[in-house]
């Protein structure tokens, strides 16, 4: 496995919806955990995990050339 680091110059995004709600909810439960401890590691977790899953897009996803966000079949249709 090799790391791309021409893909990190591509702003694609690169995570799907469902995981887009997992960070953002992750990262503010993080900020919010970061301001009862006073712990800036958790702050700045949960910062970069609110910022990507608010841009959709990983810049380590794009580097290791991994994409969540591909076309999934609608299951509307029979």
């Amino acid at each position: 496995m090799s790391f791309d680091y021409k893909r990190l110059a591509k702003f694609e995004h690169n995570i799907g919806e469902q995981e887009k709600k997992y960070r953002l909810y992750g990262g503010a439960a993080l900020i919010a955990i970061s301001i009862f401890t006073a712990s800036i590691a958790l702050l700045l977790i949960g910062m970069v995990l609110v910022g990507t899953g608010f841009s959709g897009w990983c810049p380590a996803y794009s580097g290791l050339n991994k994409n969540t966000a591909a076309a999934t079949p609608d299951s509307t249709e029979s």
